[in-house]
């Protein structure tokens, strides 16, 4: 029973209700391991916290002596998944693909045994499909089924185009638990119709239904929407201890419950009594402090967490402008010394992780610093001067050097 709640512990969904509890009784009858799949589409290789919530349920299968089995979708990616938005994604090419499936991989390694997996390519079962047997297949699923995907749902009743290679997305990955026998599939909530399908079509090959079990989307740094690239709100799983903690920081107050139940190693108890000095008034920062040291020493170690709770402190708690740890640049990189340059240009190259319309919504907002002074129109020429320091953001402090 035990086992069960562990594996239950923070779950949205379980399809059905007791199903996870018959298959592991199934399991030890049969005196076997449960297949778990986790499918992913290489579409973005940079994981982050948000896709952490799911790996980390994977991972308490794996350490109970399960065989998880990651599917990287290289057939299917070539396809493209509907985004849950009003249009079709873009499909990826091959090379795009199989670039973007090592280093997913290699991210997955951060927080399950990547040697413990099986790791399987869809493209293997998918491509070989003839089109008398890919027609059988479509023949299992009507389109009034299809259709109670929200998303198809909401472009149908808006006119809004749908192309058939979409409709065909969801039966073709649940296919895929057919090709594995799959005993579990997870995911996010956002996962639900597409795992749901893996059990339909596994009913129709006489086999016996997988478990769904879709796990929340934790919100992201804005607080409000899922975590996800696309929107910029994200802390990655390779990303700096000091970003880690820096934009651990930034998440809204009303996150903090969510945060500490998603993303941290606290255990139940532990999170119940930061829970309680939260309700008790305890200043939040206090909180968010405790997270964000957690996150990072899953994710580098203690020390690094150490030094980045120091290096917060120093940099954003005590210090005035010019007593910030600023990071050098060389001019050279950059253009010649004297030479001007308008700020937006100039953001962009220093901070190359953002997009030029990010950088000009930070200097518009008056969130860039030149010398200490605020300058909020993104066509000022700077000059290239030896000395300039330059902010950026919240975290981006940047100064010019010979």
């Amino acid at each position: 029973m035990q086992t069960v709640q562990l594996l239950q512990e923070n779950v949205d969904i379980i399809l059905p209700a007791n199903g996870l509890e018959q298959k592991l009784a199934l399991a030890e009858k049969e005196s076997r391991k449960l297949v778990i799949k986790l499918g992913f589409d290489p579409t973005a290789p940079d994981l982050h916290l948000g896709h952490a919530v799911v790996l980390k349920k994977l991972k308490q299968f794996q350490e109970l002596g399960h065989q998880v089995v990651i599917i990287v979708g290289s057939f299917t990616a070539q396809i493209g998944d509907p985004t849950g938005k009003n249009k079709s994604r873009k499909p990826l090419s091959k090379a795009e693909v199989l670039v973007n499936a090592e280093t997913y991989i290699q991210q997955l390694s951060t927080i399950m045994d990547v040697a413990k997996c099986q790791v399987r390519f869809n493209s293997d079962w998918l491509a070989g499909l003839g089109f008398a047997e890919i027609l059988q297949l479509l023949a299992k699923v009507t389109v009034a089924q299809l259709m109670h995907r929200n998303d198809f749902n909401k472009r149908f009743t808006e006119n809004t185009p749908i192309a058939m290679h979409e409709l065909m997305y969801p039966i073709l990955q649940g296919f895929d638990s057919v090709e594995i026998q799959a005993d579990v599939e997870m995911g996010g909530t956002d996962q639900l119709f597409n795992c749901t399908m893996g059990r339909q079509l596994q009913e129709s090959h006489d086999m016996a239904p997988q478990v769904v079990m879709c796990m929340p989307l934790l919100k992201g740094l804005d607080g409000t929407e899922k975590m996800s690239k696309s929107l910029h709100n994200t802390i990655g799983l390779t990303d700096t201890p000091n970003e880690m903690f820096g934009k651990t920081m930034s998440i809204p107050d009303h996150l903090i419950e969510e945060w500490l139940e998603l993303t941290t190693s606290f255990t139940s108890e532990e999170r119940t009594v930061l829970k309680g000095r939260l309700q008790e008034g305890e200043n939040p920062m206090n909180i968010k402090k405790l997270i964000a040291k957690n996150i990072i020493a899953q994710y580098h170690d203690k020390d690094s967490a150490d030094a980045a709770e120091l290096f917060f402190t120093q940099q954003f708690q005590h210090k005035g402008f010019d007593d910030k740890n600023f990071t050098p640049v060389a001019i050279a990189s950059l253009g010649d010394a004297g030479e001007q340059m308008r700020l937006l240009e100039l953001c962009i190259l220093l901070k190359q992780d953002e997009t030029k319309t990010n950088v000009r919504r930070l200097i518009t907002s008056g969130a860039v610093l030149v010398n200490n002074e605020k300058v909020t129109d993104a066509y000022t020429q700077v000059e290239l001067l030896e000395g300039t320091k330059i902010k950026i953001g919240k975290r981006c402090f940047i100064e010019l050097v010979g």
